[in-house]
């Protein structure tokens, strides 16, 4: 059976991130070939969607003839076991197991292969280098050790640079401050919920997180790896720059961001993105706000093909500098499906975020969508140090153009997050 490409050198990864976008475009072109030859007939779910098309593809235009795929269509398995349908192999070729919340509450369980795994690994190496992880490093791994893939990827493949790792699964948040400061940890990996929480207890407890030597925070899970607030707030909290990370279970580890923050890469040599408009569905121009759609390319066990991530991003395909790949300014900007219309004003729960963080008094916030008399109404609680939630308020009508409600509520009354965070509950 044909070995798939990984990345796995550092030389590797700077050939094909500095492609032009002629030669990544054949690149893209023969390894989409080479996984519909490894998985055709084998996988039936793309045996079915796929059926008709010509093979092999003669350019990357032709992809736009093929049909979407959507979260919904991979829960629907013949098997009653919340397996993902895209499966490709007998479930003996599988070792490992991930599960995401699905879509409606039900659990999707993702399988992958050894090989696949491995191509999980080299997808994360472009993070590391993006982050300056070096062996010397000994980094923290700052999540519970779940069904949920987290940082599960990040740990074998910062073993695989010969990092000291310190896991710290099932460690209370002062117990892992205690871990850090031991083990003189110089890299942490988490989300920027909880990177901003294990600051906030440190500061309960008299920790100066900035003095604990660590110089990186790779975050992922969320948007706030790319919001300037909350990257700001992270940095400033722990004296260290942040790395964002985009991945998905059903997809892979897609994307690295920079130090600088500008925004994500995405991975082009191990994933081929397509950008549709926001405002017409059609292909996205460069600068417009798009929804992300990719392929895998290095996938065999769960591939997706045209997948709609749902994730509305802003485009720039031909950034400063010699990295090739194909950014996104600001990073994952915010969701097709939680984009909230109030009185006629579309607003993203990152657009809050940034407002919101923007207070270094305010500790934790929420927003809560409602409707009355037919229009979404925006409501925001804040924990604020100042208890003067009127400020907050301006800045909203200000920033988003809309008067939005703000109150203080007693500090620590909201809920903390060690996973994703889950700031905006929706009472429509």
């Amino acid at each position: 059976m044909m070995a798939l490409m990984n990345p796995d050198t550092a030389a590797e990864r700077r050939r094909l991130e500095t492609m032009n976008a002629r030669d990544l475009a054949r690149h893209q072109l023969q390894r989409l070939n080479e996984l519909l030859d490894q998985i055709l007939p084998h996988n039936r779910f793309y045996a079915a969607k796929l059926a008709g098309i010509r093979r092999p593809l003669k350019s990357l235009d032709e992809l736009s003839d093929w049909p979407f795929t959507y979260k919904d269509d991979l829960l629907e398995s013949p098997e009653a076991d919340n397996l993902a349908a895209n499966r490709t192999w007998p479930l003996e070729r599988y070792a490992r197991f991930h599960q995401t919340s699905g879509t409606h509450g039900r659990p999707l369980v993702v399988l992958d292969t050894l090989d696949d795994w491995q191509w999980w690994l080299g997808c994360w190496q472009y993070v590391l280098d993006a982050a300056e992880i070096t062996a010397a490093d000994r980094v923290l791994m700052a999540f519970s050790f779940g069904p949920f893939v987290g940082f599960w990827s990040a740990y074998d493949a910062i073993a695989a640079r010969g990092c000291m790792l310190i896991p710290t699964g099932g460690v209370a948040t002062l117990g892992r401050l205690e871990m850090a400061r031991a083990s003189r940890a110089t890299a942490i990996c988490c989300t920027p919920s909880y990177a901003l929480h294990m600051a906030e207890v440190a500061a309960e407890h008299a920790i100066d997180t900035a003095s604990l030597g660590v110089r990186r925070v790779i975050v992922a899970g969320e948007p706030g790896g790319s919001v300037p607030a909350v990257r700001a707030a992270i940095e400033r909290a722990w004296g260290a720059k942040v790395l964002d990370h985009c991945g998905a279970s059903e997809i892979g580890p897609w994307g690295y961001g920079d130090l600088a923050g500008i925004g994500v890469r995405v991975i082009e040599s191990e994933f081929l993105a397509e950008l549709l408009s926001v405002a017409t569905g059609t292909p996205a121009i460069e600068g417009e706000l798009a929804e992300l759609v990719l392929t895998t390319l290095g996938r065999s066990g769960s591939p997706v093909f045209r997948y709609r991530t749902g994730d509305v991003v802003r485009p720039t395909w031909h950034g400063e500098g010699p990295n090739r790949f194909m950014r996104l300014d600001g990073g994952i900007l915010g969701r097709t499906d939680d984009m909230l219309v109030v009185r006629g004003v579309n607003v993203f729960p990152s657009s809050i975020e940034q407002i919101v963080r923007s207070f270094p008094e305010v500790v934790e916030f929420r927003a809560i969508v409602s409707k009355q008399t037919q229009l979404d109404q925006l409501e925001v609680e804040i924990e604020d140090r100042l208890n003067e939630p009127q400020r907050v308020a301006d800045e909203l009508r200000l920033r988003l153009g809309l008067t939005v409600e703000v109150r203080c509520v007693p500090l620590g009354s909201l809920p903390r997050f060690e996973g994703k965070g889950r700031r905006f509950i929706d009472r429509r």
